[in-house]
């Protein structure tokens, strides 16, 4: 009998999360963050899990200045504010005491809505992706949590 990715991760006790692949080849993945649902892009090749400064109210974020830098999507030199122990449930995975960037994300909604995408909320990266032990599926277009 053959074995699937699916079967095979089900058996190694992963959460399967559907992704969505949007207009501008970026997947998009709902998550909350405190208990409130949003929109966010997932990117492997961001290092922390990050939102927009306006969204900030919005998740019930309690936030910091910061001293670091953001770059990333064609932006450099982005001031920054952090909010610590966060918790971030992606489909019925739910990550605790995570920290997450705050910027400004006007550049890159912008950059979504004129390639006919959505705005997002934030992006889910590569801290988060590490922390469960993510595993992607392009083929199926799913993520695989542990």
């Amino acid at each position: 009998m053959e074995t699937t990715l699916k079967s095979f991760l089900n058996s190694k006790k992963y959460t399967r999360v559907k992704l969505k692949l949007t207009k501008t080849n970026h997947f998009e993945i709902k998550a909350s963050i405190n208990g409130i649902k949003g929109l966010f892009i997932l990117d492997t090749g961001a290092s922390s899990s990050c939102i927009g400064f306006e969204s900030a109210s919005f998740f019930n974020l309690k936030v910091k200045n910061s001293n670091v830098k953001a770059a990333g999507a064609g932006a450099t030199d982005m001031l920054t504010k952090i909010s610590k122990n966060n918790t971030i449930k992606i489909g019925r995975f739910k990550v605790d005491k995570m920290n997450l960037v705050l910027f400004d994300l006007t550049h890159v909604n912008t950059a979504l809505l004129n390639h006919g995408g959505k705005p997002v909320d934030g992006i889910i990266g590569a801290d988060v992706l590490k922390k469960t032990k993510a595993i992607i599926d392009y083929e199926t277009k799913h993520l695989y949590l542990k």
